[in-house]
């Protein structure tokens, strides 16, 4: 019997993304936050409304392309950004897709405007990956309860690094992330030519709002 042969075809897709704040001359920070697995922008952009105190700021939560059921066939739906099943293409798609949407927003940006680039779990690994091949240079990126990932070749990365403050985020009980995995990444970072900021507080594999305040 023939084996079947595996075929690519890009196609356009219609990407989903939540704003709180507007873009005005007078904006002067921009936060692109990318959500982890399991998730919808609408829900998670709503824990950076405390970062909009300041009424300079615009928050930007692109949604990744995958939707799923949480469960069974019914009630609750997450996204994720990729698995591991056609894993390079799923990459190659969200990075196009994320390049877009920051070339269309800055483009109505002031061009001075400062950029943080955030990523919580799956989404800490999803934004490192965009980096590397992003289109802007951010003035700060910030790994919240994720990881830079370790795929990405080491020149590209150290050159990605080179200058960029890191900040690595985590909660004291985080179900996912242990002490030893921290020192594991902050040594990893080391590595690579970037000494991180590292923040904990008081909580799980979630988000803080007191420490949100603390990075705004």
């Amino acid at each position: 019997m023939a084996s079947a042969q595996e075929h690519r075809l890009t196609v356009a897709r219609t990407a989903r993304y939540y704003q709180l704040g507007e873009l005005t001359e007078r904006t002067r920070y921009i936060w692109f936050v990318c959500h982890g697995y399991g998730q919808l922008a609408a829900y998670f952009i709503r824990h950076f409304a405390v970062l909009t105190e300041v009424n300079d700021t615009v928050i930007i939560a692109p949604e990744s392309l995958s939707r799923f059921y949480l469960q069974g066939n019914g009630g609750r739906i997450g996204a994720s950004w990729m698995t591991r099943e056609d894993r390079l293409a799923e990459i190659d798609d969200y990075v196009t897709y994320l390049n877009h949407l920051a070339e269309t927003l800055l483009q109505k940006s002031p061009p001075d405007v400062a950029i943080t680039v955030f990523g919580f779990s799956q989404g800490a690994a999803t934004v490192s990956r965009w980096l590397a091949r992003a289109t802007f240079r951010p003035d700060r990126l910030i790994l919240w309860a994720g990881a830079f990932p370790d795929d990405i070749d080491f020149a590209v990365a150290t050159h990605l690094l080179q200058r960029l403050p890191v900040v690595l985020v985590c909660g004291d009980q985080d179900e996912f992330i242990k002490e030893a995995d921290l020192q594991k990444q902050r040594d990893f970072l080391v590595r690579l030519g970037v000494e991180p900021i590292i923040l904990r507080f008081t909580g799980k594999h979630e988000l803080n709002a007191a420490t949100l305040r603390q990075l705004m």
